[in-house]
This record gives structure tokens, C-alpha cells and sequence, in this order.
């Protein structure tokens, strides 16, 4: 036997792709100021179906919602509302909105939406034209300058505010709605539909899975439907003639509530089986969702709610379905189990693939070389004896590198203890070394040239080094400092969870934010990577016709070492693009917070083979013996 298709009610879970800005004409809205005294607040919510009256009264301590109003949703329970901040003020304002065709009912107070009856199927019949009752006592406390779409009842307070309703068919109430909803009118109103056709599935025994589609607008072609797919696994999971519910809508802005950088694409499906709770099927439901382009630089991903750690909050997360891309315009959830789903699009910059590992990496190789730039610097400070004119420079270097990735080992920890307040001057101290590094590093490239091409010509003094390695880098960051909005907390959104980012001590993500990060440190990057590639291939014209060069290992050493100098590495930043951006992030990733380790190795490699060939210290004082063992010395 066939399964058989019926108008239903009951959606279980939902999938979704599109954002709503636009609300339903049937809609109805009540705005007011609550004026409470300060305390311990609580919402008091008793619904139950019919189609009576609804009743919105406050006092000094509680705001209740009352009356018979709704199609299926009843509920009875008083919550605490002092977790959003209501107890230290005296007055706030507050919204509930009714969907009569969605029996969908939301409240907004103290800047939280609040679900007080989730979205269903399209019912049987709707509690419809709401009509203000007598007015209520003026008092206090109580709800001041009531409001019906936005136009004042009255400005006095009052206590209560009842509404009386009248019952009417869904079904010609949504006919009469979406009669003229065409492809360009869909597009005019931002896609937002009045109502939610729904269907029934009968699980009988010869159940072998089932398709379901969508219903489609006028003008609208039929391969954008949505289609569901649900398994034979459904019949091992319930029981016999169960009954699946699936309910379409289109676009709710209540799933988008909480989210501010990503967004719901195109359609919406709920999914149920009546009175049972499905989960972990061996074999996955799958909704095909069918969209605009999302281009490859904004993430999607199928995530579910959790409705159990806070059934009236929005908290999605991406356990219980699996993303499948189909295409620019086509992506498929995978899922085996019934709760509210959806897909989300990253607005701003596209989430961090691997973030775990890379950070990982990242925390090790920090630590790493902080210990190695220490060893580093006793070793440098034990050869100043030789009065080799580098030594100074590779010793501001090590320094900066040490504060750099001391820092940013600790960045994580510091961002999730202290707040915006520490991240502030850890983020300030963060890009102080960072600029640093990079003077430090353009340094070692100046001091080569110097010794490669000036070589009678007397080097600058330490101070001077001094000077511009680690005082000119406090000035931009005073600049931003004294602009403000630039330094604070900043949050990295891993693609795997974009529920749960990674935060850290950093410039903040906004426009001024960003000017400053390419103005100083991309700039700064870009001309030192350039004159260190350029410095290289003069050091390589230089060297190429000496003996030495053609051994494979010094020629190795020693590219591979004026490359730690003068931050070529640092260059693979720009290149992070195309079908290799994640194995040049991981190499980026591992040469950059290994960079103290590799200089370390670098001058300890090559004291070991000077050593080896009878040479002695770190070089010659002569500048005519430095020119000739440039590389080892420098």
C-alpha cells in the first residue's frame, strides 16, 4: 500500500535556508513598557487552545500572558526572568507577536526573543482579528503606552490589556493570502510566505522510504522545490502505522534571532513522527535545499537546535547532521535524528577550516620558541665578546621574537579570563611585538646589504638599532590605541562549529579594525618579504662562484637561514587562496611559530660547523673577513 498524503499539524523538526525580512500580514503584534520595581522579575505563561481572548497583565514583580488562543500549544510555567538584566532597571519594554497561521507565539522583553509557542503546519482553524477589550484599572505598575502594530491604545498604565478573537478557516485564511504570491512577488516581500502547507505520512508495514516535496509557488520552477527524503529506517524505528508529519514554510525570522554573522537560506521543513522521539537512525533523513548561489567564500552548514539545555533560545549546533554541497545552489542535510534544523551561511569572513589543528600547531610552536629564543639569546650574549657588528641585531631580534610568541601563547587564555578589559592591553602589547619582529627582521635585511655591498663603510651604532627596532613600533600602536574601537576581544569562528569560536586578545573585527591591520601590518609585511626575496637572490649573485656554495648543505643552510632572518616565511600569508590555501595555511602556520626554533637551530648548526672547520667565535672583526663569511656570521 501507498503511503497517504494529508493536511497535518505537528511539525518535529525543522530544516531551514532563507532570512525573512518581511512579516506576515496576519501577524498581530502588542508593544508596551512594562513598570516594575527592582527585584527578583518572573514571566507567567498559561495558553491553552480555543479561541476566546488573550490577556497581557503585569505587576510589580511579574508579567503574565494568558487566554485561549492558540491551535495546539498549550503551556503553563513561570520563569525567572532576572538572567536578562530586567532586575536593575525599573521599566522595559516588551513585544508579543501571534502568527495565527503558524500557531506561533514569541515575546521580546529586555533585548531576549523568547519562544512561547513554536511554528507549526498549517491548523484546522485560526484565532483570528483580534479585537481590544474594556480597559483595565490605571495603576503604577503595569503596562504603559500599550501599542497594536504600532499604534498607541492609550499612555497610561494600566494593568492589563485582553484581546477577544474569532475563529476562522486556515485554509481559506492561507488561500485568500497566498493566492497572488507569484516568483516577483515572493522577491518584493524578501520571500516571506503567509502559511505552511503540510503532509502525512502513514508508516505501514510495507514501508520501503518515501519522497516528499514541496509545494511551489505560481512562476516558480519546480526543481528549486524542497524534497525530503525519509529511509526504510523509519519503519525499524517506529511503530506500526506511525504517522510522519512534514510541515514547509518559508522563512521564519525567529531561527535567525541571536545570530548576527550568519544567515537562514531559502525554505523550511519540519519533520515528525506523532508522539514518539527519533533519534540516531542507522540511515539518514535527507532534505535537498535548493538556493541562491553561495559562493565558496562564505561557509554553510547544516546544524541542529538544542532544544533541551534552553527550549525558548536559539542555540544551534552542528551535531546530529551531516552538510553535504551539492553545488553553488544546491546543499543537502544528512540527519538521524528529529529536533529544529537548519543551514547557516557565514555573512562576514569564511570560518577557519582545521582551527583545532591549527591552533594546536600554533600554542606548541609558541611555546617552543620561546624557550629556543632564550637559549638564543645566552648564546648570543656569551659571543658579544667578539664585537661582530651583527650580534647586536640578532639579539633585538631574538628578544621581539620571544615577546611575540610569549604573548601569543597566552592570548587565549588571557581573552576567556579577563575579558574585554585585559584583551584591550594584551592586544595593544600583541601587535607592539608583532611590529617589532617585523622591524627587527627588516633590519637583518638592511645589515646584509650593508655588509655585502658597504663594506668599508662603518655600521650604525646598537643604540640606533635599538632605537628603531624597539621604540618606532610604539608609536603606531599608540595612534590606534588613542583612536579606539581597534584593540579588544576578537572571535575566530571554526567551520566545524560556528556556534563555538575561539576568542583572543586582538584587533576587533570592524572596518576601522581592519584599516589598521592593513595599513600597518600588511604593509609592513608586504615591503619586508619583497626586500627579503630581493636580498636573497643579490646574497645568491654574490656567493654562487664559491667553493663552498656548491657542497649541498651550506648552499641549503644558507638560504634556509637568511630566510629565518629576514621573515621570508611570513610571505606565505599572501598566498593563502586557490585549491592549496589549507596546506599553505598548515606550512604558514608551522615555519611561522617555529621561527624562533628554527633560528635557534640556525646559529647553533652553524657555530657547530665553524667549529668542525677550525673556525673560531662568531666571526671575524674585520669587515673583509665578515664580507667572505657573510653567511655564517650574518
Amino acid at each position: 500500500m501507498e503511503p497517504r498524503l494529508t493536511n497535518t499539524r505537528r511539525p518535529g523538526f525543522i530544516l531551514i535556508i532563507l532570512l525573512s525580512t518581511v512579516s506576515s500580514e496576519n501577524e498581530w503584534d502588542f508593544c508596551g513598557t512594562w513598570r516594575h520595581g527592582k527585584g527578583l522579575l518572573s514571566l507567567n505563561i498559561s495558553l491553552s487552545t480555543g479561541c476566546r481572548q488573550i490577556s497581557i497583565s503585569a505587576n510589580e514583580r511579574s508579567l503574565s500572558i494568558s487566554g485561549q488562543i492558540t491551535a495546539q500549544c498549550t503551556r503553563s510555567e513561570m520563569l525567572p526572568l532576572n538572567e536578562y538584566g530586567l532586575d536593575s532597571e525599573e521599566e522595559s519594554h516588551f513585544c508579543l507577536y501571534w502568527e495565527p497561521l503558524l500557531d506561533q507565539m514569541k515575546l521580546q522583553v529586555g533585548g531576549k526573543n523568547l519562544t512561547l509557542c513554536w511554528p507549526t503546519g498549517l491548523p484546522d482553524s485560526c484565532c483570528n482579528s483580534l479585537s481590544h477589550g474594556p480597559n483595565s484599572p490605571e495603576k503604577t505598575y503595569g503596562i504603559a503606552s500599550g501599542a497594536i502594530k504600532k499604534d498607541v491604545i492609550t499612555y497610561k498604565t494600566l494593568t492589563a490589556y485582553t484581546f477577544s478573537g474569532s475563529s476562522t478557516s486556515c485554509k481559506d485564511l492561507c488561500s485568500t493570502a497566498s493566492q497572488e504570491y507569484t516568483q516577483d512577488k515572493f522577491h518584493e516581500t524578501g520571500g516571506n510566505v503567509p502559511c505552511a502547507p503540510s503532509s502525512e505520512v502513514e508508516i505501514k508495514e510495507d514501508f520501503k522510504g518515501y519522497n516528499i516535496t514541496s509545494p511551489v509557488m505560481k512562476d516558480v520552477p519546480p526543481q528549486s522545490a524542497t524534497s525530503v527524503h525519509l529511509p526504510h529506517a523509519l519503519k525499524l524505528a517506529t511503530k506500526n502505522n506511525s504517522k510522519v508529519v512534514c510541515a514547509f514554510f518559508k522563512n521564519n525570522l525567529m531561527f535567525q534571532e541571536g545570530y548576527k554573522k550568519v544567515r537562514i537560506l531559502n525554505d523550511v521543513v519540519g519533520i515528525t513522527v506523532e508522539n514518539e522521539n527519533i533519534k540516531d537512525l542507522p540511515e539518514p533523513i535527507r532534505i535537498s535545499f535548493h538556493h541562491d548561489v553561495i559562493t565558496k567564500m562564505h561557509s554553510r552548514k547544516c546544524v541542529s537546535w538544542d532544544t533541551k539545555k534552553d527550549p525558548m533560545m536559539v542555540n544551534w549546533l552542528v551535531d546530529g547532521c551531516e552538510t553535504k554541497q551539492r553545488g553553488a545552489k544546491h546543499t543537502e542535510c544528512l540527519c538521524n535524528h528529529m529536533t529544529y534544523f537548519t543551514v547557516l551561511v557565514q555573512l562576514e569572513a569564511r570560518p577557519v577550516r582545521h582551527l583545532l589543528a591549527l591552533t594546536t600547531i600554533t600554542s606548541l610552536g609558541c611555546a617552543v620558541s620561546v624557550i629556543s629564543c632564550v637559549a638564543l639569546i645566552i648564546f648570543l650574549c656569551r659571543k658579544r665578546r667578539s664585537k661582530e657588528q651583527s650580534v647586536p641585531i640578532h639579539l633585538g631580534l631574538a628578544v621581539s621574537l620571544t615577546f611575540l610568541n610569549l604573548l601569543f601563547f597566552c592570548t587565549g587564555v588571557l581573552a576567556n579570563v579577563g575579558g574585554e578589559g585585559v584583551c584591550f592591553w594584551v592586544a595593544a602589547a600583541l601587535h607592539y611585538a608583532l611590529l617589532s619582529s617585523f622591524v627587527w627582521m627588516g633590519i637583518e635585511v638592511f645589515q646584509t646589504f650593508w655588509l655585502v655591498y658597504m663594506v668599508f663603510s662603518p655600521s650604525l651604532k646598537p643604540c640606533v638599532w635599538n632605537l628603531v627596532g624597539f621604540v618606532l613600533p610604539v608609536v603606531p600602536v599608540i595612534i590606534l590605541a588613542a583612536v579606539g574601537d581597534i584593540y579588544g576581544l576578537r572571535e575566530v569562528v571554526p567551520s566545524d562549529d560556528v556556534s563555538n569560536p575561539y576568542r583572543m586578545c586582538w584587533m576587533k573585527d570592524n572596518h576601522k579594525a581592519w584599516l589598521a591591520h592593513y595599513f600597518t601590518n600588511m604593509t609592513i609585511l608586504a615591503i619586508l618579504v619583497f626586500s627579503g626575496i630581493v636580498m636573497l637572490f643579490l646574497v645568491y649573485r654574490q656567493i654562487r662562484t664559491r667553493d663552498e656554495w656548491r657542497q649541498n648543505r651550506v648552499a641549503f643552510l644558507s638560504i634556509w637561514g637568511l630566510s629565518c632572518l629576514f621573515g621570508t616565511t611570513w610571505g606565505l600569508t599572501f598566498l593563502d587562496f586557490g585549491p592549496l590555501s589549507d596546506s599553505i595555511l598548515f606550512l604558514s602556520c608551522i615555519l611561522n611559530s617555529f621561527q624562533g626554533f628554527l633560528l635557534m637551530m640556525r646559529f647553533y648548526i652553524l657555530d657547530w660547523m665553524r667549529k668542525q672547520t677550525g673556525g673560531s667565535g662568531l666571526g671575524s672583526t674585520s669587515t673583509g673577513s665578515t664580507r667572505q663569511h657573510m653567511l655564517q656570521a650574518q
